[in-house]
């Protein structure tokens, strides 16, 4: 027995050996393969994309100014119309009996006042030759002065009434579209009344009010202060730019004290009638003058769980390194760094998942997406 494991136990050790040289060596980790971008600087506009409401440029509520019944609608609602043109009539005969009533009272006053000038020539003759005393002189002349305001007065009273027979037909102010009709015919309508007959609105041109942090103000202000025009785009309900671009006229000079925003309203041309009082937009409003800044693809940058954005830089010895970046803001799906890169470095876009603190790393060049490229070139 000793002699029989003498030769099992070598056989054992031997196979053993043999097995320990037939493991293979563990394989080199592969070296991590990025994308990158060279970071450079260039001008860009920042622009501030703000919720608004459209309001018309003029609105005029049509309200009687005489009293009466309405007799007939002269407008189709919804239509447009123009200065002047008649809308309503409220039944005028009551007032054209009124002028003819004024017109005959101003006859008997210029009849009046022809005999009591008559009258003061003749006893004013007589005075001179002392026939007559100087008081019946001038107590004709009282009564030939109380004549003539007695005409005055009947001209002011006639064309009174003359104003209320024209204000039997109601007119538009303004030139615009008029919307729905409040009255009918038959109704009855008053100077006093408190709702309108109709209303009508200038949307040729529209305002555009738009709520901006007053924080943001001073870029602007010193943007006017320069004489530089502030146009403004007009994105519809579905996000598609109006045809128009708007100009920025001025900020409101209070201050909303519940969310710290002031109005600013834009003017916008609106040939087509597309933009409608009362709709809300999206006004993309600059903030400021184009400045040269730092600009960075957004997949380039990420969060820590704190919020803190930061980014992964290649250097010149071929390792990553974490940079910590402070963001102002992006522009056409880009991010305008404020500080944390420099000009030259090399920023990973792609594969920073793989990265960690002082890796070797491989390197190719970042090819932006044609769609993002399409888009980036028609926002300049």
């Amino acid at each position: 027995m000793r002699t029989f494991w003498k030769p099992a136990t070598l056989i054992v050790a031997l196979v053993l050996a043999m097995t320990a040289c037939s493991e293979p060596e563990p394989a080199p980790a592969a070296i991590p393969k990025v994308s990158i971008v060279t970071v450079g600087t260039q001008v860009v506009q920042r622009d501030d994309e703000l919720q608004g409401r459209v309001t018309a440029l003029r609105t005029a509520q049509i309200r009687a100014q005489v009293g009466g019944i309405v007799l007939k609608r002269h407008f189709e609602q919804g239509a447009e119309v123009v200065a002047g043109q008649a809308l309503f009539q409220i039944d005028p005969a009551a007032f054209r009996a009124e002028v003819e009533s004024a017109a005959a009272a101003l006859q008997r006053s210029e009849a009046a006042q022809a005999h009591g000038r008559v009258q003061y020539q003749r006893l004013r003759a007589l005075a001179d030759a002392q026939v007559v005393s100087r008081q019946h002189r001038d107590d004709a002349d009282a009564e030939y002065g109380q004549a003539r305001a007695a005409v005055a007065e009947a001209r002011a009273i006639l064309a009174r009434r003359q104003l209320d027979l024209r204000h039997a037909t109601v007119s538009a102010p303004i030139s615009g579209r008029i919307d729905q009709a409040l009255v009918s015919e038959g109704a009855l309508v008053g100077a006093a009344d408190d709702a309108p007959m109709a209303v009508v609105q200038q949307i040729d041109q529209v305002y555009v009010d738009v709520r901006q942090p007053a924080s943001q103000l001073d870029a602007l202000q010193r943007s006017a202060a320069d004489g530089q025009a502030m146009a403004v785009t007009i994105l519809g309900p579905g996000g598609k730019p109006h045809e128009q671009r708007g100009q920025l006229l001025f900020s409101g000079i209070n201050v909303d004290q519940r969310t710290g925003d002031v109005i600013l309203r834009v003017l916008v041309d609106n040939p087509q009638r597309r933009l409608l009082p009362g709709m809300f937009v999206r006004a993309v409003v600059p903030r400021g003058a184009p400045i040269r800044a730092v600009m960075v693809p957004q997949q380039a940058v990420m969060r820590s769980a704190g919020g803190q954005a930061y980014g992964w830089v290649v250097g010149d010895d071929g390792k990553a390194v974490i940079r910590t970046l402070q963001l102002d803001g992006s522009v056409n799906r880009q991010w305008l760094v404020s500080a944390g890169l420099n000009t030259g470095d090399r920023l990973v876009v792609e594969g920073q998942e793989r990265l960690q603190e002082g890796a070797v790393v491989q390197t190719q060049g970042w090819q932006q997406p044609a769609a993002i490229a399409v888009s980036g070139s028609a926002g300049k």
